[in-house]
This record gives structure tokens, sequence and C-alpha cells, in this order.
């Protein structure tokens, strides 16, 4: 499950819109400042204190590259994907050292590799702060006026939280209006690589087994944090079980799920289902053609383009899962039923009716607006014309001296104050750009931008400067200094009169787009956003009225708790099993007479016999997991490591709008399964000795 890129724009994350009803089996991404207490008790007999979840909370880890992961020794070592490590181990890699393909494997801390750009975040503390951003929103305002009071309420306490605590400080809308809760993070910026199997085990199975189960991929990557220049000291980390998860046993997933859209209302799934997601496919589908051929050109071209290409093709069977949901006549008819039943019990009370009633309403007017604006919001703001590093660079460049003139209240959400740190890590990162794929990239953006916008517009007549799509990609790529992280400092230091004045000619570029983008994200905050936002707050209060306040809100890319048990499933007749072996492994490349990507690595091949062939490997249970949960960790009763998620089956893929558990499953790495092949494989005892172990006290 590729890690996913978060946006904050409501619109343009075809947001939840209301509660949920009760969940069913074990559905739910529960809040840990409000998990499941009486449902796990209930149906597990599961009631461990508030101790548990602290701890569990506070061993979870969460990657600003969109993924998750979890701390499982004192010595400041997690562990997370390789999909979810993948940009790192991209950004570190070059011609010579190709950590992404090859792996790492050190012997000793010194040679840790310090990542370029990585920041890890660990959720320490929730605040309720609903009041507070409520109250900046007064009776009668204007929708524009309102969405400015709130993105400065929004911007001033996260930033008076930074000053107070010294922690990363992220105030998160949840139930789109039902509350807003203050979440506090330590951060971490000093990331070393520790270890990285080989891609070909990693991604075992490639594309065609993507989504897919049975499944065999050693899909884990380890990471250090430090600080001071030294390992940093943790309290809370994950004992390590040794012998995983069995059939039938309650485990649980701590992680970021990215979003969900279960809660929209039947007018926002369709506008998904016949606007939104055919559109995003679309530029999909065109993207993997590019990568494609551009890596068909040589072994260093598909080195450069392989975290690129792995993402576009995750995104395409992703997204493919999620229309066939929605163009399922039984999701959409149980949807309309839902829908049907909740109004009618709106209508029921007068007061929900003056409160509520009309909310549905006013999500249809504002999806109405949102289409208009749809296509010129994905080109222009969301970046879809101009796909390459060097333009992000240079409008984040653009925009970051332009608000840094507002008041701190005033500023785009990304721009706060609170979040400079952030971006500053970002924008000045030491990876490598390349230029040729960032040529490709931008021209076959460039044409798209034509297509869709219209050769004869006014915009795309000055972008393109009388050149063609390619000509003038060449041009910008060739022109721009941006690719110097000292020429980017430079800009930076010196403001918005440095960024007016100066002739980079990718500067430029970001300069003359800037305006019309401004003016449509205008747009889709005040027309849309606000709008949707205000109408889910009403029907959130009238789902607390009917359901009761015990219910999960969407995905928010927030730290949730899920949970379920290790449970095979049946799939067109044939039983398919909880787990797979390590065994198991060499018989699947058989089967496809060991060719990419089935091809094992020569490492594997050497060492088969060393290990034992019946480790459970990958397994299935029915946790409620999303795109984001990548790397999270499973735990058992006693909070021990039992495994890491890492992909869904394709059955999984609906989930996005509606759970079942009948067929869907969270696919996980068996904690078995990582020792085994770290003490037989890899010969790195010493990392696997470090497995949930307290180096202060030996203890594990």
């Amino acid at each position: 499950m590729k890690r996913i890129a978060i946006s904050f724009s409501l619109a343009a994350l075809a947001a939840a819109v209301f509660l949920a009803p009760a969940a069913h089996g074990d559905e739910g991404m529960w809040l840990f400042n409000n998990p499941p207490k009486k449902l796990l008790k209930d149906k597990y007999g599961f009631d461990p204190g508030d101790e548990w979840y602290q701890h569990l909370q506070r061993a979870s880890v969460r990657f600003n590259s969109g993924g998750s992961g979890s701390f499982v020794s004192s010595d400041g070592l997690v562990l997370t994907n390789h999909h979810v490590g993948a940009d790192a181990l991209q950004k570190l890699s070059s011609k010579d050292k190709d950590y992404l393909a090859a792996g790492f494997h050190v012997k000793t801390r010194a040679e840790e590799i310090k990542c370029l750009d990585l920041e890890l975040n660990v959720l320490m503390n929730i605040e309720d702060v609903t009041a507070e951003v409520n109250a900046a929103v007064k009776p009668g305002m204007s929708m524009a006026d309102a969405e400015k009071a709130r993105r400065a309420a929004m911007n001033t306490i996260e930033q008076q939280s930074l000053e107070k605590t010294g922690l990363r400080s992220d105030v998160v809308t949840l139930y789109h209006g039902g509350l807003y809760h203050l979440y506090r993070f330590k951060k971490y910026t000093d990331v070393r690589l520790v270890f990285a199997p080989e891609h070909a085990i990693a991604f075992f199975g490639g594309d065609p087994d993507n989504f897919e189960y049975p499944r065999y991929d050693l899909d884990i990557c380890f990471f250090r944090v430090y600080e001071n220049d030294k390992p940093a000291k943790i309290e809370h980390f994950l004992k390590w079980s040794h012998t995983g998860a069995g059939d039938g046993e309650l485990v649980f997933v701590s992680g970021h799920p990215g979003r969900t859209d279960r809660l929209d209302t039947v007018a926002h799934l369709e506008f998904l289902r016949d606007r939104v997601l055919p559109a995003t496919l679309q530029r999909i589908f065109r993207r993997e053609v590019l990568l494609r051929a551009y890596s068909e050109r040589g072994v260093e071209n598909a080195r450069r383009a392989l975290d690129d290409l792995f993402g576009v093709e995750n995104g395409r069977k992703a997204q493919l899962g999620r229309l066939a949901g929605l163009q399922d006549p039984a999701v959409m008819d149980a949807k309309r039923a839902d829908e049907k039943a909740f109004r009618a019990a709106v209508d029921k009370d007068p007061k929900l009716r003056e409160v509520s009633g009309a909310a549905w309403d006013d999500v249809a007017k504002a999806i109405r607006t949102w289409e208009k604006v749809y296509r010129r919001s994905v080109l222009l703001e969301q970046g879809a014309g101009f796909n390459c590093e060097l333009f992000h660079i240079a409008r984040t460049l653009t925009r970051m001296a332009e608000e840094d003139k507002k008041p701190n209240a005033d500023r785009l959400r990304e721009y706060r104050q609170s979040n400079r740190e952030s971006i500053e890590q970002a924008v000045f990162s030491e990876a490598p750009i390349y230029n040729d794929l960032e040529i490709v990239k931008l021209a076959d953006s460039l044409s798209f931008f034509m297509e869709q916008a219209g050769a004869d517009d006014e915009l795309v007549q000055k972008v393109l400067a009388g050149k063609s799509p390619g000509q003038r990609a060449a041009q910008l790529i060739e022109g721009t200094t941006l690719a110097d992280v000292a020429a980017r400092r430079k800009l930076a230091e010196g403001g918005l009169a440095a960024v007016e004045s100066s002739k980079d000619p990718m500067i430029e570029l970001a300069r003359l787009v800037d305006a019309p983008a401004r003016a449509v994200r205008k747009i889709t905050e005040q027309e849309v956003d606000e709008p949707l936002r205000q109408a889910y707050a009403k029907l959130a209060t009238a789902r607390f009225a009917v359901s009761g306040t015990d219910v999960y809100p969407d995905a928010t890319f927030t730290l949730r708790l899920a949970f379920g048990t290790v449970r095979g499933y049946t799939e067109l007749g044939h039983e398919q099993p909880p787990w797979t072996t390590m065994g198991g492994t060499f018989e699947h490349a058989a089967a496809h007479a060991n060719r990419d990507p089935f091809a094992l690595p020569q490492s594997w091949i050497d060492r088969k016999d060393r290990l034992n062939p019946g480790t459970p490997f990958n397994f299935v249970s029915t946790a409620d997991i999303i795109g984001g949960n990548s790397g999270s960790p499973l735990v058992d009763r006693q909070g021990q490591f039992v495994g890491i998620i890492f992909d869904g089956n394709l059955q999984s893929l609906v989930w996005d709008f509606v759970f079942t558990e009948k067929e869907g499953r969270a696919i996980s790495v068996h904690s078995a399964a990582i020792e085994e092949a770290l003490r037989k494989i890899y010969d790195a005892g010493t990392l696997a000795d470090e497995l949930g172990l307290n180096q202060a006290n030996g203890s594990r």
C-alpha cells in the first residue's frame, strides 16, 4: 500500500460528511482519546486500562512521506515499510550506490546514513479546542469571512501551542466540523537509515501481486532517530513477539490512515464516481506510460524513476478499486438507503430538522460550485499542469515570500509559522534532482495543461511562450538555478523583493501561475470547503442526536486505533489461508519461472537452506486499514509487536467507502519472518537482537 500524499483542502480530499452509525464487525479507525473500550470489552473481553493505549500511542510514529511506523527499541530504532522508506532510499542513492534496489545494511551505528529531509512525528497529547475554533466564526458571517476567521483561529492556536510547548502543533478537523482537536507531536529530523532489504523481495511479485493475496513480501525498513548526534532514548517502544500472531488471535493496528470517504452524502459520492475518480485515473494512466517509456531507455533511467513509477502503478490499482466500489449498485443502493433513513430521522424531530434539514441541499450546492472549478483547480492549484520537482520548489519559495508579509493568522494553512521548519526542511533538501526526468515530466504535464484548458487559453499561451510543451519544458529546466540548494536559500533570504526581481525562468513561471492558482483556491476554500464544512457540521450534530456519540470519525492522517482478528477468507470458492510461509516464497517464484518481478534476490537463493520453510511470512486480518496505514505496527493483547501492515487485498479497496470483512483483509509481514530473515538471510543478528530491547537494562 503506497504512502499517500495528504492535502488539507476539504474539497480536494472529497471529505467525509456525516458521522458513522454504530460500527459493524471489526470496523473502525478510532481516536486514541476515545477508543472503543466498551466494544472491545463486550466482544473480546479486552479491557487493558488507559496506560495500554497511551503506551501504544507514544510508540507509534508518523512519516512525513505519508506512512506509519513504530519504535521497536529504546535506542530510537524505528520500523516501517520498505515502500514508506523508499523516498528516503531513493534520495540517498546514486548511479553507483542504489540502496532502493540493492538494499542497505550496516554493521555499526557509525555507518548509519542521515536521511536528507525525513521528518518523523510522535503524538504526545491531544487537546479539544472545538470551542475556541467555533467561537471565531460569528453568526451571520459570510462564507468567505467564516473561512478566514476559522483559518486565523487555527493558525493562532497552533503557533501559541508551539511557543508554549516546543512541540509540533496541528489543529485537526474531525467529523468535519463536529470537533477540532489540537495534536501535539514530538518531532525528529535527524533520522538515519539502518537497514533495508532488496527491492526484489520488499516488493516481490511487483505490480501483478500488488493488492493481491497470497503474498510473499519482506516489506520492511529500519531507521533510527537521533538527538544531539546520539540515538534518542525512547521510553515507549514495542516489545517484540518472537512467535507472532496465530490464527484467530485479536490484533490491534496503530497507524495514520490517510482518508476515508465512507460517510459522504450520495450526491458527493456520485461526484467522486462520475468526475473525480475518472479524471484522476486519466492522469495516472498518462503518467504511468510516460514513466515506463522513460525507464526503458536505460538502467540508470529505471533507477531514477523507480519510486515515481511504483507510486503511479499503486495509485492506478487503488483508484480503479475505489471506482469499482462506487460503480457497484449494491454499494450505492446501501448508501441511498442509509441516507434516506437518516433524513427521515431528522425530519421527524422539529429541532433537528430546523438545524440540519437543509444540510444535504447545502452539500449538493457546494458540489455544483466545485464542478465548475474542478478542472482549473487540478491544473493550477494542485499542480497537475506543472508536474515536476523544480516547479514545486519555485512555487514554495514564491508563496513563502508572499505569505511572510502577512500576519501569521492570515496565512495559507501550509505557510503558518508553526509549520515553517517542516517547509524549510523540504524546500532546502539536498535530494538529487535529475534534469532529464524533470524535462519529460514537465513536458507531459504542460501538454496535459494545453489539452485540458485549450490551446487558445490565455494562461496556456503565456506559460508556453510560443514554444511546444517539450521545448518549453527543456528551456525551463535547463535555465533554472533551483537545483542548487544555495540558490534556493539566497532567494528565501532575500524575501519578496528577491523573488519579485528574480529572472530565474522557473520562479517567473511560478509567479505567472500564482495569481490564477490563488484565485481558484480562494473559490474552493470559500465557496466549496467552507459550505461543505458547515453543512457537515450540521449533519454531525444530527448524527450525534440520532446515533449517539460512540462513533469514530473518518480518517484524517492522524493516529488511529483499529482492531481485528487473524483470519483467512473464501475467494471464488477457494480458501485463502491466514498466512503464507517463507518456504512458499520459493514455490511462488518457481511458478513464475523466476522471472521479474518474481525473481528472488541472490541473497535468498544462496541462503534458502538456512531458513525454516514453515515460518509464517505474510498474514491477513480483519483490521480496518486504508492508505497511510502502511508501516503500522500490529500488536497483541500484551502490546507486543506481532506484524507490520503493508497492504490490503483487492476486496479491501472498497473500504474507502464502506467496510466489510467478508473478504476484505489487511495484509502484514509476520514478526517471526522479520527475525528469521534478519538472522538467516542478512546475517543481521545484532539488529535482530535489538528488537524490543531496552538498552538501558538489557531487558525485553
